[in-house]
């Protein structure tokens, strides 16, 4: 969805909708959406500058990294923007400290639906978990720990040898 800078009346322009992306836009491999992503965005202009305030709304489905089990993962977030004129980044060699996070449109043109997937790949966690205390999945015979179908004894071994340990591992 391209919005036309130009044409954004005074007091901005407020947009309610479901956005239909396809789960391969998504940084995260393995997530499918549930529902539609449904953002209510606000746009307007302060000089040449567009001012983009918005809420996104999702619900996706992500493989645990630990134990490889689905899980709901539902996404709400807030989001504040400013973007500036593509003609004044000019194309510098190096950035400053402060021009790093400057986000620019470009012909006058701000596509709202770059901005919306961009917000919504920033909410997902770097290792999705289905929860913060997933023991994955046991190494012994490869049922999920957390269910309780692992009835492996882990065997432990007699505390005398642990010297010994390090010892052939620092030959190594």
């Amino acid at each position: 969805m391209l919005i036309d800078i130009d044409r954004l009346p005074k007091d901005g322009l407020r947009l309610s909708g479901d956005f239909d992306f396809m789960s391969l836009d998504l940084v995260e491999e393995n997530a499918v959406f549930l529902e539609p992503a449904h953002a209510e965005v606000h746009v307007r202009m302060l000089g040449d500058e567009a001012l983009v305030q918005g809420e996104i709304t999702a619900k996706l489905s992500f493989v645990c990294s630990r134990c490889l089990t689905p899980y709901e993962f539902p996404v709400r977030s807030k989001f504040d923007l400013v973007y500036l004129p593509e003609e004044l980044d000019a194309n510098p060699d190096e950035l400053m400290d402060d021009e790093i996070d400057r986000m620019y449109y470009r012909d006058r043109r701000l596509d709202l639906r770059a901005v919306i997937l961009e917000q919504l790949n920033l909410t997902f966690p770097a290792k999705p978990l289905c929860a913060p205390e997933c023991e994955g999945i046991c190494a012994v015979c490869g049922e999920v720990v957390r269910d309780g179908g692992c009835s492996c004894m882990v065997k432990e071994s007699d505390p005398r040898w642990n010297k010994l340990k390090f010892v052939v591992k620092d030959k190594s």
